[in-house]
């Protein structure tokens, strides 16, 4: 199975060679949108595949991605964020999954540093995810080429594209696995990139 890994990035180069890193050999897509930093340099320099576009737009960022490995022949696309590591095994993880016949894996998140946040937001972050059934992220998912061209592909909107995507899947008939098992490292900056997002909703948490 061909599989790749697409990276949205906008103004990222201090974070980007740590999360593709992480990636290791993996085939990387990075989307520099609307960057005006060394952005693609950086991803260029780390042997990703860079693509430009000037959408300010993570749904049309990660499509693009998408789009630029099913030209290239994947039958598996993962995404990620670029503020985000993947633990070694990720992608395989997922591929795991899509041999036992998942068309779709959405895994979960874990902060990786609350120093910037009040302890009442840990609390409540936690609580937030406890009662969530059904988390989906686009920091952390994957999906077979047949599912997302089906579900007809990410919605180009700047934020909740990654969870609307996921419901199209589902509506299509597409068998979706949601598994604590398969987790990422992301960050909680306070000037998040997708407005309403991850980081949107962190800042809110137990205000």
């Amino acid at each position: 199975m061909i599989a790749g890994v697409v990276v949205p990035a906008h103004n990222e180069q201090e974070g980007l060679p740590v999360c593709l890193a992480a990636l290791g050999r993996a085939d990387v897509v990075v989307v520099a949108d609307a960057c005006t930093d060394r952005t693609a340099e950086v991803a260029r320099r780390h042997g990703a595949v860079v693509v430009e576009i000037a959408a300010r737009n993570v749904g049309a960022a990660r499509a693009a991605g998408v789009r630029e490995l099913l030209r290239r022949g994947a039958s598996w696309v993962a995404t990620t964020d670029a503020d985000t590591l993947v633990p070694p095994g990720w992608l395989d993880a997922q591929l795991r999954c899509a041999v036992r016949g998942w068309d779709v894996v959405a895994g979960t998140v874990t902060v990786a540093d609350w120093t910037a946040h009040p302890p009442r937001r840990v609390a409540a972050y936690d609580r937030h995810y406890a009662n969530d059934p059904s988390p989906v992220h686009g920091a952390n998912l994957g999906f077979t080429a047949h599912a997302y061209v089906t579900a007809g592909g990410f919605p180009l909107i700047p934020t909740g594209e990654d969870r609307a995507l996921v419901r199209a899947m589902e509506w299509s008939g597409h068998r979706v696995l949601r598994t604590s098992r398969i987790t990422v490292i992301t960050s909680a900056r306070n000037h998040y990139r997708a407005p309403r997002g991850f980081g949107h909703l962190i800042s809110t948490l137990g205000n």
